[in-house]
């Protein structure tokens, strides 16, 4: 049987063989401790800096605004459990975040309402997955620490309104995060533009390895350090540094930054094509597109079918790999949490697809999906 065609890029993309390429290096001859103060530790720890300029610039950063992790779920982690107990000795304990954000954030604000007292206030979207700027205001009390809200959602694709968030965190002196592990490499990303003091990437969600993320923190914002040891990472995360991987994220980052305008168009093309193909072969009444039709990832296209259950219809149609919802989910016949708080009956929750597309989707591929998934519902 040939490969599935790939339609879960949401989930993990596979290395970039560039990427591979600027690792190989420091898996092999430059395999030096960056501490060390000899030529293999010199290379290693050029390697580092120069991954960090590269990760830095793609988000418009300064490189010593990044912080190096394991990867998007410690990214989160650092930044909301970081701030919160950066701020435990103000004894001010509430944070505001989303109902639809990824479980590395609800989960780490549930630790902190369960296991340290927080107030969590989780705060509702509307039809279409997007959280209400007004509400975030409504929702700020003397006592507020951290405003946590995902600038691009990863199952329907919705992309928040984190720039006004940000202005309105900004105004009342509250330290705000994003969560962008999906829009990094699909959007432009800046910090400056979004009003982000805290942002994580996860290297996985754009060609790099599993395994190595980073936590953009902007150099006025006070932060309890995650992993205690030796003072790498400016002191913010000890352990000695994975240095080809780090290297593999920066390169990722450089690629994502100088192919991103391309990359937009072309894959909002297919993954608009694969739409038609389907609401032309089943009917428009029969398709439902979840998230909002426009503000959304241009890979990403989260569609209920009607009278199907879409974890039922992806086990029949194995020349498709695809989800139902996020990969953390996978499994579940329960309906997607994300699409319940859009307000969507169980029914149509239940029969819901999550096709996302990357670097290496093709026509063909997209054409033949497409085909595939009507012939099996009909």
């Amino acid at each position: 049987m040939a490969k599935p065609i790939y339609l879960d890029y949401n989930a993990t993309t596979p290395i970039d063989p560039a990427v591979r390429n600027a690792m190989l290096p420091y898996l092999e001859e430059h395999f030096g401790n960056p501490s060390s103060g000899y030529i293999y530790g010199h290379r290693a720890k050029e390697a580092v800096e120069q991954a960090r300029a590269q990760v830095a610039a793609l988000i418009g950063a300064a490189p010593e605004e990044i912080v190096f992790t394991s990867g998007g779920s410690e990214s989160d982690n650092q930044a909301i459990i970081g701030t919160a107990l950066a701020n435990l000795e103000k004894g001010k304990k509430h944070i505001i975040t989303s109902s639809i954000e990824h479980p590395a954030v609800l989960n780490t604000c549930r630790y902190l309402e369960e296991k340290m007292g927080f107030r969590i206030t989780y705060l509702p979207v509307d039809r279409y997955g997007l959280v209400s700027p007004e509400d975030v205001k409504q929702a700020i009390t003397g006592q507020t620490v951290l405003i946590t809200i995902m600038h691009a959602n990863n199952e329907v694709g919705t992309i928040e309104p984190i720039e006004e968030i940000g202005r309105i965190a900004r105004e009342r002196e509250i330290p705000f995060h994003t969560d962008a592990a999906q829009s990094c490499g699909k959007l432009p990303v800046k910090v400056d533009n979004l009003n982000v003091d805290l942002l994580t990437i996860a290297g996985h969600k754009l060609y790099a390895p599993k395994g190595i993320g980073a936590l953009y923190i902007r150099k006025d914002v006070v932060l309890d350090s995650f992993i205690h040891g030796a003072g790498q990472e400016v002191g913010k995360r000890a352990g000695t540094e994975n240095v080809p991987y780090m290297a593999g994220l920066g390169a990722a980052c450089e690629i994502a930054g100088n192919s991103l305008a391309d990359y937009q168009k072309n894959i909002r093309q297919l993954r608009d094509k694969l739409h038609s193909l389907i609401e032309s072969g089943l009917g428009e009444d029969n398709v439902r597109l979840n998230g909002h039709p426009e503000r959304r990832l241009p890979n990403t296209l989260n569609i209920s079918l009607r009278g199907v259950v879409g974890e039922e219809l992806l086990a029949q149609i194995p020349e498709i790999a695809a989800s139902t919802g996020a990969a953390c989910h996978a499994g579940s016949t329960e309906p997607s949490n994300v699409l319940l708080a859009m307000g969507l009956s169980r029914e149509w929750a239940l029969g819901a697809l999550r096709l996302t597309l990357g670097r290496w989707s093709t026509t063909e591929e997209i054409e033949t999906a497409g085909k595939l998934i009507v012939e099996h519902v009909r």
